[in-house]
């Protein structure tokens, strides 16, 4: 069994917040794999399912962000797993917006609720880091990461979250490639969206030369006698 994690603020004043886009994540894997109606658990909100051939528990802590690993070593004591079966999805200040990257173990690099996990369970858990981008300046985090989204992100958005959806069967399974190509399907452009070959162009239309058999005959001064002779016939 798995137990994956998206962590967020509960309570509606924070439900569009860049923070809570881990829950955001859950929300949209739980709508489109039929998991259960969420209940309260674990100090948090928990619904099962199946990804693929993996049982599933998914969980949005409920402690607020600071306090996240209460809720996620509750849970994974009472389900008797490991830190190698926990996942959690998080916003990444140092991704772009609507990037993705999977990573296993390291540090928490200052983000509140790994820092709580980590004193819970310790370091070596899978995260999945969803790119929001950084405001600028560290003065302005607080600020940033706590107001919603804007109207410009909601596309982006939206892709990355069907992305998340669409490879989480692969998440779950552990092939954190194939998850995050799954993703990169939904967010990344084609490069090419034209019926042309990408890298060949068409040519304007160019009319082949003539053969030298189809040129118009040169006159020759043969063939102008013929013609002085034909204009003077036809004057007599």
């Amino acid at each position: 069994m798995k137990l994956i994690v998206g962590l967020g603020n509960p309570g509606a004043k924070y439900a569009a917040n860049r923070h809570n886009i881990g829950f955001m994540a859950l929300d949209r894997i739980a709508a489109d794999h039929g998991f259960t109606p969420w209940k309260t658990r674990f100090q948090g909100l928990s619904s099962e399912g199946r990804l693929g051939t993996e049982r599933v528990m998914l969980l949005k802590p409920s402690t607020f962000m600071n306090l996240s690993g209460q809720s996620v070593g509750e849970a994974m004591r009472y389900l008797k797993l490991t830190p190698a079966d926990v996942i959690v999805l998080h916003d990444e200040l140092d991704l772009a917006p609507g990037k993705c990257r999977v990573k296993t173990g390291g540090g928490h690099a200052g983000h509140n609720g790994l820092r709580s996990i980590h004193q819970h369970i310790g370091a070596d858990y899978e995260r999945v880091r969803l790119g929001i981008g950084h405001p600028g300046h560290k003065d302005r985090v607080a600020g940033y990461v706590l107001s919603d989204f804007a109207k410009a992100d909601q596309d982006w958005l939206d892709d990355l979250m069907r992305g998340v959806s669409d490879g989480a069967a692969y998440l779950a399974s552990g092939d954190g490639g194939r998850f995050q190509n799954a993703v990169a399907a939904r967010t990344v452009p084609p490069r090419n969206t034209g019926t042309e070959p990408q890298g060949k162009r068409l040519s304007p239309e160019v009319k082949p030369a003539p053969k030298p058999s189809e040129a118009a005959p040169e006159d020759t001064p043969q063939s102008f006698a013929d013609k002085l002779r034909s204009l003077t016939q036809r004057f007599k």
